[in-house]
């Protein structure tokens, strides 16, 4: 009898999600160190922001919102899991 291996439909969203940081600190620390290569220093990121205009202040809104749907999201897996940890506590209380 053959073990039929069944592949995966899609990847778990943490998965994605960590793709998506370890991405973006590479991208940033990339570009950084680029920079201080060609120029002998270090770019500030906040006047480069300022260089879209009124543009800015909707990057400046997408990334705090970025930041807090992340950090939501953080907060809500990990108040989870504690809730699961209690119950699975309970239980093995009870069960005594």
């Amino acid at each position: 009898m053959e073990e039929q291996i069944r592949p995966n439909d899609d990847w778990p969203l943490g998965t994605i999600l960590w793709f998506a940081v370890l991405v973006w600190f590479s991208s940033s620390l990339l570009s950084q160190t680029a920079y201080l290569a060609i120029y002998g220093l270090p770019y500030d990121a906040t006047a480069l922001l300022k260089t879209l205009g009124p543009v800015y202040y909707f990057v400046l809104v997408l990334e705090l919102v970025i930041w807090v749907g992340l950090f939501s999201v953080g907060g809500y897996r990990f108040y989870k899991s504690r809730q699961t940890r209690n119950s699975i506590q309970r239980i093995s209380v009870a069960g005594q």
